[in-house]
This record gives C-alpha cells, sequence and structure tokens, in this order.
C-alpha cells in the first residue's frame, strides 16, 4: 500500500497567530507613513515664477489645503468673475455720453470741480469749515494716479507677489524705498498692523498726495504708517533699533548713482532681520553687475548680505510682468 502524500499541516492556532502578525506589521507601516516628515515631491513645490502664472497648488491660498493667507486671485476667482460677465452679457463699450452718465476727461472734471464744486455745496466765507481735510482739485481728480509708467492697478500686482513670496503677516514689518503716492503703499497699509509699514520718499507732491487724498479717501487714517521725507538713503529718522522683515525698492536704485545705492545696501543690512528678513529690488541691479559677479558677491559678503535670486511675477490685469531680485541679511 502506498504512503499517502506529504503536505504542509497548518493548524488554526498558527493560522490565526499568522493573520495577527500581519496585521500588526501594517498598522506599524501605515503609522510610520503617515507620521513622516519627508520633503514634498517635486510635483507638489511651486516656485514664485509658477504661481506668477495663476498656477495655484493645493497648499496655497485658494487651493483645496488652504493652509497659508491668501493674497493672489486664484483661477477660481478669475473663472467667477468671467462668469458674471457672461451671465450679465457685458462687453466693453465706447464711453459714450448716455442717460445719468457724461465722460469726463481728468482734465475736464478739475475744470468742472473749480468751477462749479459740486452738485451741493457751502457758501459763504465760513464753507471751507464744513471740510476737515480740504483736498485740492488736482488730487480729488487723482491726476497723480497717471505719474507712473505703468496702469495704478499694477500696485496690487507688487504686493501680491512681495506678500506672497516672504510669507508675510499682519505683524510684519515692512519699509518702502520711494513709496511714491502709495500706489504700492496702500495694500501693506491695509493689510498690516498700525505703524508697521515705512517709507521713505524724497517727492513733495507725491508725499502730498499720500496724506492728503490716499490714506484719506482709503479709510486708513487710523493705521498711522510712518512715512517721512527724505532722501540720499538717510533712514535715521525711522530710530536706530528698527528691524523689517521686509525691505523693498520698487523702479528706484535704477534711478540712482551706483555710490548712493551701494550706502544705501550698507545702512539696509543693519535693519534686516537675520536669515528670515528680504530685499527685494525690481528691474535690474546694475549697481551690483556693473561689478561683475565675482566682485558684487564678495562686496555683498561685506555687508552681511547674500543674493538668493531673481523672480518675475505677471499682472493680473494688463499685459506686463515685472522683475524682482531678492537678497538676505547671512549674517545675525
Amino acid at each position: 500500500m502506498a504512503p499517502p502524500p506529504r503536505g504542509v499541516v497548518i493548524t488554526v492556532p498558527i493560522l490565526v497567530l499568522s493573520l495577527l502578525g500581519v496585521v500588526i506589521f501594517l498598522s506599524f507601516l501605515f503609522f510610520s507613513l503617515s507620521s513622516c516628515s519627508c520633503p514634498a515631491p517635486p510635483s507638489a513645490i511651486r516656485s514664485p515664477a509658477a504661481l506668477s502664472s495663476g498656477e495655484v497648488p493645493n497648499d496655497s491660498p485658494g487651493g483645496s489645503g488652504g493652509s497659508l493667507e491668501r493674497f493672489r486671485a486664484s483661477f477660481e476667482d478669475v473663472d467667477w468673475v468671467k462668469e458674471q460677465i457672461r451671465a450679465n452679457g457685458l462687453h466693453m463699450a465706447d464711453n459714450v455720453l448716455r442717460k445719468g452718465i457724461n465722460p469726463r476727461t481728468r482734465a475736464q472734471q478739475l475744470e468742472d470741480l473749480r468751477n462749479f464744486k459740486g452738485i451741493s455745496h457751502y457758501q459763504g466765507a465760513d464753507s471751507s469749515n464744513h471740510t476737515a481735510l480740504p483736498c485740492s482739485g488736482e488730487l480729488l481728480v487723482e491726476e497723480h494716479h497717471s505719474n507712473y509708467g505703468e496702469p495704478w492697478a499694477g500696485g496690487l500686482d507688487v504686493f501680491e507677489f512681495l506678500a506672497d513670496v516672504t510669507h508675510l503677516k499682519p505683524d510684519s514689518r515692512v519699509l518702502e524705498i520711494g513709496c511714491g503716492t502709495l500706489r504700492v503703499g496702500l495694500h501693506f497699509i491695509r493689510y498690516l498692523e498700525p505703524s508697521h509699514f515705512h517709507c521713505l520718499e524724497k517727492d513733495e507732491l507725491s508725499l502730498m498726495a499720500a496724506f492728503k487724498y490716499e490714506l484719506p479717501s482709503q479709510g486708513l487714517l487710523h493705521k498711522r504708517p510712518l512715512i517721512v521725507r527724505g532722501e540720499d538713503m538717510n533712514f535715521t529718522k525711522f530710530g536706530s533699533e528698527e528691524v523689517y522683515d521686509l525691505i523693498y525698492a520698487s523702479a528706484v536704485f535704477l534711478h540712482m548713482p551706483d555710490k548712493l545705492v551701494w550706502a544705501g545696501m550698507e545702512r539696509l543690512a543693519s535693519k534686516l532681520n537675520p536669515y528670515s528678513g528680504r530685499i527685494f529690488v525690481s528691474h535690474n541691479v546694475k549697481f551690483c553687475s556693473r561689478l561683475g559677479g565675482e566682485e558684487c558677491t564678495r562686496r555683498l559678503a561685506t555687508l552681511g548680505l547674500e543674493y538668493m535670486g531673481k523672480h518675475t511675477h505677471d499682472s493680473l490685469l494688463f499685459n506686463h510682468y515685472e522683475i524682482w531680485f531678492e537678497f538676505r541679511r547671512s549674517k545675525a
């Protein structure tokens, strides 16, 4: 009689213990993966340049993560406004005389204001007593909005880019060199805590427009920004102990001699938070590139500064992009 075929006999207790071991191993593996602090995969990393094109990562403002402060308009925002225009059947038409609307140029507005003051206005010697902060006609018709080489709306683009790339917070401290009539500064002032926005500006008319029209008309007088008239990169009026998280100059350094820019960079280095603080300069850094790469790097190092790279950002409303150069303070 032939012997019975041999095989592996697994008893019930061994089977139960094996299954239990598998469950424990899978549980441990899942826990390890969920608590891993590994870097994000390349597909999840977005540079400022990628964001400027309108791309919204999942963990960015406007993305599904929503964990960061939201500064820029998302794809959903743009789609929403386009849909509102479509749903209302709107098309851009010529701005001509029509019922209830009398288009005027700024010059015509100013002439009307001088001749007629307004549909209703106070008469007599004490008429000015009713106006707490009398403003000139030139400011009221916003002639100063045409003082720039690009539309006034571009100020928001600059704010959104800088706020986004520096992870700006309401308690951050910001210094603008040459804030003009606050084309960019208004957005920082509105977002930051009171007195956290500082500016050095030399043009008197720009300062008058900022103080007498922009801040009052935007309801921002209570924010008390520190805006100082001065030039030659003199920051003494801001106090020796003041330190900033962001210092930026938009189209300012290219109008200055290199010697003055370097003097300013030396003074700014001590006013920048070490490592986390940033200096951003727009358009070009010819004050640096004219020295040559190695010499520029060496000179920056003597000031305790380090060049971090170049960024570009697009405009939301018109065909334009802007170039920014980033520096940080590399020594405490």
